[in-house]
């Protein structure tokens, strides 16, 4: 596969691929990264929200 990198596109073969998550009460988040020679290339991340961000209560404020 070809990752996009700071080093221009890059074949995955080439990098080391490290992931990680969090996962509490307000958020679900995920990511990828890919490392050439100890230095970050690339990191992707997907968070998703447990909560809305304002409140209802806090809508009807405006």
């Amino acid at each position: 596969m070809i990752v996009n990198t700071t080093k221009g596109e890059m074949d995955d073969s080439l990098l080391e691929k490290r992931e990680g998550a969090i996962d509490n009460d307000n958020e679900n988040t995920t990511w990828v990264e890919y490392w050439l020679a100890g230095e970050l290339v690339h990191r992707s991340a997907h968070v998703r929200l447990k909560k809305p961000i304002i409140s209802i209560s806090e809508t009807g404020s405006f």
